[in-house]
């Protein structure tokens, strides 16, 4: 009798039913499986199980078996959205072979509700833009395949009331894969579209008349984002193009015009952008009224992820990346280049340089200035604000050396000191680190708009923008302003100057920004400028950029477990080990912080080869944001803030910092946490102090080492002075960081 059972177990097993094979797929991609895997598993070609997922062929037993239990377990795992539970009944006879065409329809989900967040230290209370909650990475979304439908090129559609732009429904962009014969783009939120194209060109084509991928503009009077394609190695193979650069075309940033890649494209009547085919690569024709015709691609292979700010993203499966990059571009923006390039374009997307003017008495609309933006044309900058080279100093020797009376240098502190006696016998030295330093210097902060206007000994006014040439080297840090009316006496030898750097006093007359001047009067002391450069059109141009990074960076923040009203004990307890909560965000938050720093860097880029010689203009100049009097008053802000948290700290504690290193600050300590130093009572900070928390301008957790540590690394490099905040994250220290 069993042997009869066995049979019939096995005849019924021979059937096993099968649900159809656009499911199948989904099941295995959800799972992060590859069609390798499952062939290995099944012991059968990798052919075949691609096959099957097709519908070109159906399972035969005893595999199929084995591959219906397979698809079944995964199916607890990953449920299909109701709908298309719906319209997929499991098939128990092979399928008609429908290729990707019978792929189901699925409507993307609704975006849950954006993340509350504390406002920032200090800050305005201003309206915030909705931010996307990041789908979660464990277990994986269940993915959605399908065709894409064919419409009319260019097409507006009407937004829906939900605020989803049904012009861009799959999303701002798409990695591209070649797998098995077959072309896939996985887009954010699990979705795998079928890519017919067969040739780059032809991708570009489907991308902009069927893909539906893209972003609405930030801005009223700004422009849509392009789509971004990221091709993987297997997409370069399939399209015709270097899976790496040689060492000459890395060099270059580009492969050669002569590629015939790029012939196709001219062939096709597509063109590139000045800086040709390379890890950013922008393909387009010219735009015709309102439309553009414009596709971004990205070559993680090519090294378009720099790793410094994406860490390992380029190396993740497709379905991982998409959503890496979806995450980022629904926060920030959807990426146009390096970090740094797109935090100089998000500058321009929130505040386009021109706006569509009234009609006029014919009912036409013109282009023209739009209010609060740096406008369309490049303004040169004060000879002050000059780096060495610019044109502007082109009469002076090849390699001039200008001191602070020349010279604005505003720059992030990088000061540290001996230890006194009272200090080494303490066990610790505790880093904290302020978040979005250089974001919260930017917030709220007024920049120059328009050109500099020379004036020679001006009256200060703390409220125009603008280089002052001053002299500082009067005020004295052993008794400042620490409120209306409030002095206070510090040791002046244990604190950093706020006016330099290096933390050295100045010893006459320099170049200073405005927010840096603008602290001395503070401290109570008096000024007299003898020259200034100052900006009458001045704005807030920063604060709508502050204002989106702040809420990606929170919302990103809150998604990996860093809440913004945690208590100060329970915030240290959120951000330990918050990485590892979720690797793949917090890439997005590497990302973030270094769009902040990056964006404001390029406001002052500097030549990149090129041929470029000194007294000659370079390309960046030829941007109308190409501002090195921002950049210079966002840090001095920045810095001006940190001097003023540790002196309202020394005044009230008598602790005095060790080592600073832009937005890292070091103290000596008897325990190893911060909450053994600062000033903590009754759970409330020191007004005007350090205060913990995830919100950009307030501090966490930098590292802690011993004070013995400390002590022996100066020793051993015989440096008393050494930066100590440089390491204090892990206490690595090794003999090239030194110069040895």
């Amino acid at each position: 009798m069993s042997e009869l059972f066995e049979a019939v177990d096995a005849l019924v097993a021979s059937r096993s039913p099968l649900p159809p094979a656009e499911e199948r797929r989904r099941l295995r991609t959800a799972h992060g499986l590859t069609l390798d895997e499952v062939a290995a598993a099944l012991k059968v070609r990798r052919a075949t199980v691609s096959a099957w997922e097709a519908g070109k062929t159906e399972p035969r037993p005893p595999e199929r078996e084995a591959y219906a239990r397979l698809l079944k377990q995964l199916a607890e795992l990953y449920p299909a959205p109701s709908s298309m539970q719906e319209q997929a009944a499991p098939a128990a006879a092979p399928t008609t072979p429908t290729g990707t065409a019978a792929r189901a329809e699925e409507a993307l989900p609704a975006d849950p509700p954006p993340n509350a967040a504390a406002p920032a230290e200090n800050e305005d209370t201003q309206p915030r833009a909705p931010v996307a909650v990041a789908p979660a990475a464990a277990p994986r979304p269940a993915r959605t395949s399908r065709t894409s439908s064919p419409r009319r090129p260019g097409a507006r559609k009407a937004v829906p009331a939900g605020g989803t732009d049904a012009r861009f429904e799959n999303g701002s962009l798409a990695v591209v894969d070649a797998e098995d014969g077959q072309v896939l783009a996985y887009c954010a939120g699990g979705l795998v579209l079928d890519v017919p194209a067969k040739s780059l060109p032809s991708l570009v084509d489907w991308t902009l008349t069927e893909a539906r991928l893209g972003q609405p503009k930030l801005s009223g009077p700004g422009k849509d984002a392009d789509p971004l394609l990221v091709l993987t190695e297997a997409a370069l193979e399939r399209y015709g193009l270097p899976v790496t650069l040689t060492d000459e075309e890395r060099l270059a940033g580009r492969i050669p015009e002569g590629h015939k890649v790029i012939k196709q494209l001219v062939r096709a009547d597509w063109k590139l952008t000045k800086r040709g085919f390379g890890p950013w690569a922008r393909i387009y024709r010219p735009a015709t009224g309102s439309e553009r015709a414009c596709v971004q691609l990205c070559i993680p292979s090519w090294h378009a992820l720099d790793s410094r700010h994406w860490g390992g993203a380029a190396r993740l499966p497709q379905a991982d990346l998409a959503r890496v990059l979806g995450v980022y571009a629904s926060r920030v923006m959807t990426p146009r280049g390096s970090t740094a390039v797109t935090g100089l374009e998000l500058m321009t997307a929130l505040h386009p340089p021109t706006r569509a003017s009234e009609p006029d008495t014919n009912g036409k609309r013109h282009s023209e200035h739009n209010p609060g933006s740096l406008g369309k044309d490049p303004v040169d900058c004060a000879p002050c604000e000059a780096p060495d080279g610019h044109p502007l100093l082109a009469n002076l020797p090849r390699f001039p050396v200008r001191g602070p009376a020349e010279k604005l240098f505003e720059e992030a502190y990088d000061w540290a000191r001996p230890m006194t006696d009272a200090e080494c016998m303490r066990r610790n030295l505790v880093g904290i680190d302020v978040n979005m330093a250089f974001a919260a210097g930017a917030n709220g902060l007024v920049v120059g708009l328009g050109a500099p206007t020379q004036v020679k000994a001006p009256v200060f006014d703390p409220k125009l923008p603008g280089s002052w040439l001053v002299d500082l080297s009067h005020v004295d840090l052993s008794r400042v302003q620490v409120g209306k009316g409030k002095w206070a006496e510090l040791d002046g030898s244990l604190l950093p100057s706020p006016f330099t750097p290096t933390g050295e006093r100045p010893s006459g007359p320099a170049w200073y920004a405005t927010p840096t001047v603008a602290y001395a009067v503070e401290l109570g002391y008096e000024v007299r400028p003898l020259e200034a450069w100052v900006r009458y059109e001045n704005g807030r141009y920063l604060d709508g950029w502050y204002q989106r990074l702040r809420d990606a960076y929170l919302a990103t923040m809150a998604d990996l477990g860093v809440e913004a009203d945690l208590s100060p004990a329970d915030f240290l307890a959120a951000m330990d080990g918050y990485r590892e909560r979720d690797p793949q965000l917090a890439i997005v938050v590497s990302a973030i912080k270094a769009t902040v720093k990056g964006g404001l860097g390029k406001l002052r880029e500097r030549p990149r080869g090129e041929g470029w010689r000194p007294g000659e203009p370079w390309r960046a100049l030829s941007r109308p944001t190409w501002r090195p009097d921002i950049r210079a008053a966002v840090i001095s802000r920045t810095r001006i803030n940190l001097h003023r948290k540790i002196v309202k700290h020394a005044a009230f504690t008598g602790d005095y910092p060790v080592a600073i290193l832009s937005d890292c600050v070091v103290y000596a300590a008897d325990g190893p946490s911060p909450l053994d130093f600062l000033p903590y009572r009754g759970g409330k900070p020191l007004p005007g102090g350090f205060k913990l928390g995830v919100n950009p301008g307030l501090v966490k957790h930098e590292g802690t080492q011993s004070v013995l540590w400390g002590e022996g690394v100066r020793e051993r490099f015989e440096a008393p002075e050494l930066n100590l905040a440089r390491y204090i994250k892990d206490g690595t220290v090794t003999d090239a960081d030194n110069g040895e």
